[in-house]
């Protein structure tokens, strides 16, 4: 399939802001796509080369492929960098550098969707001596081949940014649309699989029933909704309930197949060479042929063995070299809490609590190591809330609260699973834009304009934060260490403030949500400090939605949630 066609409906999606417009447009295309291109097709709809779950990374920044522009059309460096200054987008520079060349050569092209989508993977497996020679030479091969409008869309994807509005609900919409099938089963497939690519590619050979769960290849975790009492949380859940600490941890995923354990994160990413010692615990203390086990990994000192705030741990799981030095200073133990599949076949439908009672037959607990979460089963009030004081006091940040006889339902915010915690909950945003900061900061972007997003997956201000960013490195996250994120992200300026792509995602805590005709969501956060970067656990598609804020104003006032 040749690549242009791709390329005019992103030209398409570029020119509607509508979801059903959008969708579609995707879906007629797709029903053209032949079955060979689909997987491909999908993945590089949503500005991706792999699977989600996928550990291979790009890995090309804006200044290789200012290099590869360079390259591919005989212009300076020095001009590519001026227009690049001046137009804030390396797409559309080289759009405008190609479009002038193919003129200028009458060069014809017939890059396919195949070629590209070859060419970009290669860049995540090249090692050794003359790799950056090599990579260039990749992206400068694409460029040189393209028509204007390709060369803009392979430099956006090279750089992954998109950015032609395609949300994973338009995706699955789409593929509904193209094949016919029920929306529900579009997504549940897409929560199994992780991969609309794949999800696509069955849909449309009419195998979408196939689909099961696999240990090896990660799925989507279930998700939880914020309540503010534990009154609350048995309207929502009914009575009895089971209460379980809120642990300051990451989650993991953990697999077993033919005695290879693997470790997933949220964001689907393979950790298990970063915990190796959690493997061993794994394999010692669970027994099973087979299965996939939903978990809170939590660190601690080894001295006084206390816990340890994740932003503490948070470097092991991006870390490569010295990995068993990095484990005995900062160990974690496991807190296993559900099981989705076992011995070869699901689990998640079955209820609740007779997924918790196979999980205590098959769990041995080794202290300090692994353990099953611990949990309480009430319809009590009083007992409930004398287990969330309990939980606080021991330094945890609350409590998930889960309905008995709930399924296991991934991928979503159902009314199966609530969090409770003494503040209103923290969110996941992105950081979309920033300013400079004056005297001591006057090199330091210090001001950070945050964003969550709607279901079309649009970026939505929500406020500016500061607070929270510590000043020197031992205090926390710095501003130094910020900048040093951003500023290979700007893609403009307007006096001190600059625009970034949205990569960097951050928790941010807050006193309140106030309605707001300032910023684009409609809502503004009072009092926002930073807490955390979450950019080792969460992806921007995974930041958390205008919806979710919405629920956060009903819950604060008092109203039940809009679920």
């Amino acid at each position: 399939m040749q690549y242009q066609r791709l390329v005019d409906l992103y030209l398409k999606l570029e020119k509607t802001t509508k979801r059903l417009e959008k969708t579609a447009l995707v879906a007629q295309f797709l029903k053209e796509v032949p079955a060979e291109d689909v997987v491909d097709v999908v993945y590089l709809l949503q500005g991706h080369v792999f699977a989600p779950w996928d550990a291979r990374k790009i890995g090309f920044s804006s200044r290789l492929v200012l290099k590869a522009i360079h390259v591919a059309s005989g212009t300076s460096a020095e001009k590519v960098e001026q227009l690049w200054s001046k137009q804030g987008d390396l797409g559309l520079v080289a759009s405008d550098l190609i479009g002038k060349k193919t003129q200028s050569t009458l060069v014809s092209h017939a890059l396919t969707v195949k070629k590209v989508i070859a060419n970009i993977r290669k860049l995540a497996t090249l090692e050794g001596a003359g790799t950056v020679d090599r990579k260039i030479s990749l992206v400068a091969e694409l460029l040189t081949s393209s028509s204007s409008d390709e060369a803009r869309f392979i430099t956006r994807t090279v750089l992954e940014e998109l950015r032609v509005g395609i949300a994973a609900g338009i995706l699955r919409d789409s593929i509904a649309q193209a094949t016919g099938l029920s929306v529900e089963s579009i997504e549940h497939a897409a929560d199994i699989l992780a991969d609309y690519g794949t999800v696509a590619q069955l849909a449309k050979e009419g195998k979408l029933d196939k689909v099961s769960l696999e240990p090896g290849r990660p799925m989507q975790m279930m998700l939880s909704i914020p309540v503010k009492d534990v009154t609350q949380s048995f309207e929502e859940l009914d009575k009895p309930a089971q209460f379980e600490y809120k642990l300051d941890g990451f989650r993991l995923q953990i697999h077993k197949k033919n005695n290879q354990i693997t470790l997933f994160t949220r964001r689907l990413e393979n950790v298990t060479k970063q915990f190796p010692e959690v493997v061993d615990s794994v394999a010692r203390a669970v027994r099973g042929e087979s299965f996939i086990l939903d978990c809170e990994a939590i660190g601690f000192d080894p001295k006084t063995q206390t816990p340890l705030p994740f932003q503490s741990i948070s470097q092991r799981i991006k870390r490569k070299y010295d990995i068993e030095q990095l484990a005995k200073r900062l160990p974690v133990e496991l807190n296993v809490f559900d099981v989705m599949y076992y011995n070869g076949k699901t689990c998640m439908d079955i209820p609740l609590h007779e997924r918790r009672k196979l999980l205590d037959k098959i769990v041995t607990p080794i202290p300090l190591k692994i353990k099953t979460t611990e949990k309480l089963v009430t319809d009590n009030i009083k007992e409930a809330q004398a287990f969330y004081d309990k939980s606080l006091a021991k330094g945890n940040e609350g409590l998930m609260i889960k309905k008995v006889t709930s399924l296991y339902q991934p991928g979503r915010y159902v009314g199966g699973w609530c969090k409770l915690k003494p503040v209103l909950e923290p969110l996941d945003l992105v950081i979309v834009g920033a300013s400079y900061g004056e005297g001591k900061r006057a090199a330091a972007l210090s001001s950070y304009v945050i964003a969550c997003q709607d279901e079309e997956g649009n970026l939505l201000e929500v406020g500016r934060v500061s607070t929270g960013v510590k000043e020197k490195e031992e205090e926390g996250v710095t501003f130094e260490a910020l900048t040093k994120l951003l500023k290979p992200l700007i893609t403009g300026t307007k006096g001190r403030e600059v625009f970034v792509t949205p990569k960097i995602v951050v928790e941010v805590a807050y006193e309140e949500v106030q309605k707001s005709p300032t910023y684009g969501s409609g809502y503004a956060l009072r009092f926002p400090r930073f807490k955390r970067l979450r950019v080792d656990e969460k992806k921007v598609e995974d930041i958390n939605s205008l919806a979710d804020i919405e629920r956060i104003f009903h819950v604060q006032k008092g109203k039940k949630p809009i679920l």
